[in-house]
């Protein structure tokens, strides 16, 4: 329901009164651009088919109005007549205050720590049946950048039917899927029993594999509990401690490499704490085990860097902003590889441990979660 529609000073804007009392300014090029109508938009898919350039540049409203829930707008010099549902317009409202401190997480993204972080649980049977379980599922992923699938098969390529409830496997160097287990002479530390510091898969790929997934088929051996770190977390706790540290690591690049096997040399140039350009939390970089020289940083700045540096490390060790458990076989983390670190404790002795790990893209998952949660809301009416 809209309560107020007035156009503003020449036609250039309009003033939009909401039931909640809340009022909200729209420009004109702004309505017309984003018109519903079937000549502005495919019906089917909901494409653009036209351009700006095809909108006059001298757009303006030559009359609104507003009645139940729908507000028409009237444009100028085309004489085009388009219905904007309140709903939508109160979903796209812009004018706000856009201000954030560098390092504001988006809506929907909620940082934990040790005592906060939880994991969402679902059996695999379940996620498979799709619906409301398979939408809280991946709105966990979203909102906590994990969760966790049980009782799935203890076969040997099993978590490629996780990747199936959202997308598609992400095939790197390491193939489709990776082996995770003790080898006699490991390309990569990640295959011995070594315990491992809190990190992000593979920093020296632009773009990051943005979604890693690990399933465990065995994991009977001592010790080789998960540990999983909100980067999200440790950037906003050094931004409060250590703003000038902060702002270094997201101004400057760090260099990252990767050459453990024949044919491969991968090697990035990005900031270890990256920003969206109105500095929002994007992607933590952070694999001590791959990083190359830094030598993007000002000599005048190099040891505040490094300061900065080591204490983001000293917060991924700390107990305090880690969640630990112990993966049972048939078990698939699933994890944002852009914020979330992992880690693990050694593991020895008798026994074994046995994951398969893979990589997958934030993008098919949203993907699938919006059109559950559409599908679930057009159920509902």
């Amino acid at each position: 329901m809209v309560d107020k529609v007035e156009v503003g000073a020449e036609g250039r804007f309009l003033t939009v009164g909401f039931a909640d009392g809340s009022e909200a300014r729209f420009h004109a090029v702004w309505l017309r651009d984003n018109a519903l109508d079937p000549a502005t938009r495919d019906p089917g898919n909901g494409q653009r088919l036209i351009t700006l350039g095809d909108i006059p540049a001298e757009t303006r409203i030559a009359s609104a109005s507003g009645a139940g829930g729908v507000v028409t707008v009237r444009f100028a010099p085309e004489d085009k007549e388009v219905a904007f549902p309140a709903e939508w317009l109160a979903r796209h409202v812009y004018d706000r205050t856009q201000g954030h401190a560098p390092g504001w997480c988006e809506e929907g993204v909620t940082p934990w720590d040790g005592r906060t972080g939880q994991v969402a649980r679902a059996g695999l049977a379940d996620l498979q049946g799709g619906g409301a379980v398979l939408a809280d599922w991946l709105g966990a992923v979203r909102a906590t950048g994990c969760a966790l699938s049980t009782d799935g098969p203890v076969d040997s390529g099993a978590l490629l039917e996780v990747v199936k409830l959202f997308g598609f496997v992400r095939e790197t160097n390491y193939g489709t899927w990776f082996e995770v287990r003790t080898e006699v002479n490991p390309t990569n530390l990640a295959f011995t029993g070594l315990g491992l510091q809190g990190h992000t898969d593979n920093p020296y790929r632009d773009p990051v594999p943005s979604l890693q997934l690990l399933y465990c088929l065995e994991n009977s051996a001592e010790g080789g509990e998960l540990i999983l770190v909100d980067g999200f977390n440790v950037a906003q706790k050094l931004r409060d401690e250590m703003p000038e540290g902060f702002d270094l690591l997201s101004r400057y690049c760090a260099r990252f490499e990767y050459a453990g096997s024949a044919g491969v040399c991968l090697r990035t140039r990005l900031p270890m704490i990256e920003l969206t350009p109105d500095g929002a939390l994007r992607t933590v970089r952070f694999n001590n085990r791959s990083s190359a020289p830094i030598v993007d940083v000002p000599f005048e700045d190099m040891e505040t860097y490094y300061a900065a540096y080591r204490r983001f490390g000293e917060l991924v060790d700390d107990p305090a902003n880690q969640i630990t458990f112990k993966m049972v076989p048939g078990d698939c983390v699933l994890f944002d590889n852009r914020r979330l670190l992992h880690a693990r404790t050694g593991y020895s002795g008798s026994g074994s441990r046995w994951l398969q790990g893979c990589y997958a893209d934030m993008d098919g998952l949203l993907s699938t979660w919006a059109a559950l949660q559409g599908s679930q809301k057009e159920a509902a009416e």
